[in-house]
């Protein structure tokens, strides 16, 4: 045999050796390293799960009355396999079937489909869900016409019909709280995604809702409850052969809110009362918010922002015209939480606290001129007159900007002035910080905004952020503004090359304007009302909290959520400041810019503390009304805030509906004072949790206290029947 020949024998065996290690190799990983995978797979394709879902918690006010509830609604449903098996066709049925119901066939067909078939419309219309689960197709449905179809099973096979439990909204004193309540929405694919490792009962699917916004979606785990499950044997051809196993569902929990229907449908009417009280001086008025917090807790009593929605329109589905309209108007954000407005008057307790720990004379006297000129810029008062010279009790009283610019411009000097740097001291910035502003206050909500301090790290940060868009611009000059106006492309360009230049510097104007809440400074109204609730109680600075406890079902604790201390205010000077504040503030109420809202109000007997404010906004809008405010002041219990958007002055349109506020907490008819009178049951903030009956239904007040109708009927979380 020639060597080439015995090259080609040996050739030929080592590949054919190769061939059989790797058939080898690849036989070991299908069977033995990847075997448990496949396995899985197959038992994934003979096994299938039905899925009901729970019913939902409620959500209850401070005294057990339903704010969210659940209603039964009575659901047709198409078993599709069934109905595939109909001897006349699918078709046929279908078109019977949207007759009867009085809906188009084609819109039976697409609720159908499966999403993500060829020709499904996207979710919620396309069925999301397990083929093996009746799919729903009409809720609400008259039962005549459901007991029709139910009769005539043999015309509609694989039709049926259920009560199923929807989302209700029982308006207690018709109120909305639709921001604070939340809407419920399908599942999104990121949250899909995210879920960590789950079991079969607490797993998020495709056909579940969940909570989008307010305490639906941010206690929306504790709730939901766990869906029931039965786990079904299916062969090779779709056909189920038995049940391997069935677990019933798990209702989920109730939350209690500190909320109280009764003063949240009164602070609702009042802030609606200020727009309007806005227009009528011929404002804007376009929007507002309202606060009420129990100083001695943090709790949100009542919260509301206008405008608002009706919450009831998320359920079942919300049109694309319907929520064109609700972004339209601005209405969905919360202006409690969400919206941020320069404070004004109001932050200048704020000053008052810097002043107090930087060694100024709390009880000395100072100037307070109509005006003062730094440059070419003049730095006027807006709600007050010159008064010479006063104590710094009176400059708050009347609000005298120009009180505050002048310890502002020393507290700037003492710091360097034009030279500081960034580390050099910002008291009034800081004492800020102490009192919560510039961060989430922590409220039990999905979403609120930070807001900002005007501050050196502000500038400085700013500067960061927008130095090479000043520099381009300080480059190029403005050409298109150069065409048809060339003295403002100057004035542009000169500020652009100085902004570039040392836009960082905390300046003298910055530092002034800082102290009466202008500038860069912007709030939430939430964050003013804590601030005040502090001051109230002497330093304690809380946590906003919306819910006090969790119960399940059937009336057990399932946690309590105690109130949660986000800061103390320490130090010798600032409690003296503190004091100085809470001795103070009353005065502005009977005696300085709060006095005309609050004429005939027993102050004797409930003596108010407050500081009006009259923000000023950029270009032509009119200022940002503001009355910030606690009672009663020699033992405070409640804080007060309310602000309209171009609603002018703080006294003339925030004060008199805060006036009206007070008046419902403390049962104030004219000059007498009957705490029977009071919304609140019992003449105060609950601190005992509402009673939940075996049925599950709450105990809530009878009569005039409960807010509801007398027969109206609701589903508990444990899927009863009971009077609500």
């Amino acid at each position: 045999m020639s060597q080439r020949s015995n090259l080609r024998l040996f050739v030929l065996g080592a590949l054919m050796v190769s061939l059989v290690l790797t058939l080898l190799g690849r036989l070991f990983y299908l069977q033995v390293l990847t075997g448990e995978e496949y396995k899985v797979a197959a038992v994934n394709n003979t096994v299938r799960e039905v899925v009901e879902p729970a019913v939902r918690g409620l959500i209850l006010d401070q005294a057990g009355r339903p704010l969210v509830s659940n209603r039964t609604s009575l659901v047709i449903t198409v078993d599709k396999l069934e109905l595939e098996r109909a001897p006349e066709g699918a078709d046929a049925v279908i078109e019977r079937l949207g007759g009867i119901l009085d809906i188009p066939a084609e819109g039976i067909a697409d609720r159908l489909k499966p999403c993500g078939t060829e020709g499904a419309k996207p979710p919620p219309v396309c069925w999301n869900g397990s083929p093996y689960q009746p799919v729903p197709i009409a809720q609400d449905v008259d039962p005549q016409i459901a007991l029709s179809i139910m009769e005539q099973g043999q015309r509609y096979p694989g039709v049926d019909a259920r009560l199923d439990a929807i989302r209700e909204y029982p308006a207690p004193f018709d109120v909305n709280a639709a921001h604070l309540l939340g809407y419920l929405g399908p599942v999104t694919e990121t949250q899909l995604e995210e879920q960590g490792p789950t079991t079969a009962f607490d797993r998020l699917r495709r056909t579940d809702v969940v909570g989008r916004s307010g305490l639906e979606a941010y206690y929306d785990e504790e709730i939901r409850g766990k869906p029931g499950v039965t786990t079904l044997a299916v062969d090779t051809a779709g056909r189920v052969t038995g049940t391997l196993e069935e677990f019933a569902p798990e209702p989920g929990d109730y939350l209690v809110s500190s909320l109280d229907a009764h003063l949240q449908s009164v602070v609702e009417e009042q802030l609606v009362a200020a727009v309007q009280r806005a227009q009528r001086q011929g404002y804007p008025g376009d929007s507002g918010a309202a606060v009420v917090v129990d100083v001695k807790t943090g709790r949100i009593l009542a919260m509301a922002s206008y405008p608002t929605y009706d919450p009831s329109i998320w359920v079942g589905g919300v049109t694309q015209k319907q929520f064109d309209k609700l972004m339209e108007s601005g209405s969905l954000a919360s202006n409690a939480t969400q919206g941020l407005f320069a404070p004004g008057s109001t932050y200048k307790v704020i000053s008052t606290i810097a002043a107090g720990k930087e060694g100024f004379n709390l009880n000395g006297s100072y100037d307070c001129p109509s005006r003062v000129k730094l440059g070419t810029q003049v730095f006027r008062n807006y709600e007050s007159a010159a008064y010479g010279d006063i104590s710094l009790a009176r400059a708050l009283e009347v609000s005298c900007n120009t009180v505050f610019y002048g310890i502002a411009d020393k507290m700037w000097e003492r710091a360097g002035g034009d030279d500081a740097g960034r580390e050099a001291a910002d008291p009034i910035a800081e004492a800020a910080r102490q009192l919560g502003l510039g961060e989430a206050t922590g409220i039990d909500l999905p979403v609120e905004s930070v807001g900002r301090i005007a501050s050196r790290d502000f500038k400085a940060e700013n500067w960061e952020l927008k130095r090479d868009t000043w520099c381009k611009n300080a480059v190029e000059g403005y050409p298109e503004t150069r065409k048809t106006d060339p003295e403002l492309a100057d004035y542009f360009t000169a500020l652009d090359q100085e902004n570039c230049a040392d836009g960082f510097r905390w300046r003298e104007g910055d530092a002034l304007n800082a102290s009466i809440g202008q500038g860069d400074t912007a709030v939430t109204p939430l964050q003013m009302a804590m601030v005040y609730s502090a001051i109230a109680n002497g330093g304690t600075l809380y946590e906003p909290r919306m819910v006090k406890a969790i119960m399940s079902a059937d009336g057990e604790v399932v946690k309590e959520i105690p109130p949660i201390v986000a800061n103390e205010i320490t130090g010798s000077r600032a409690k003296q400041s503190i004091r100085f504040l809470q001795r103070t503030l009353p005065g502005v109420t009977t005696d300085g810019s709060g006095r005309s809202p609050f004429a005939g109000f027993p102050l004797n007997q409930i003596p108010v503390a407050s500081k009006t404010g009259s923000a000023q906004v950029t270009g032509d809008k009119v200022s940002t009304s503001w009355f910030a405010s606690y009672a009663p002041a020699d033992d405070p219990q409640y804080a007060v805030v309310m602000m309209v958007t171009q609603g002018g002055t703080g006294s003339k349109t925030s004060g008199p509906s805060v006036r009206k506020i007070y008046e419902a907490l403390f049962g104030v008819k004219g000059s007498d004072v009957d705490p029977r009178r009071s919304v609140l049951v019992d003449g105060k903030p609950s601190r005992d949790l509402p009673v939940i009956r075996d049925d599950g239904t709450p105990v809530i007040p009878l009569g005039k206290d409960s807010g509801l109708p007398e027969a109206r009927e609701t589903i508990t979380a444990r899927g009863d029947e009971g009077g609500g």
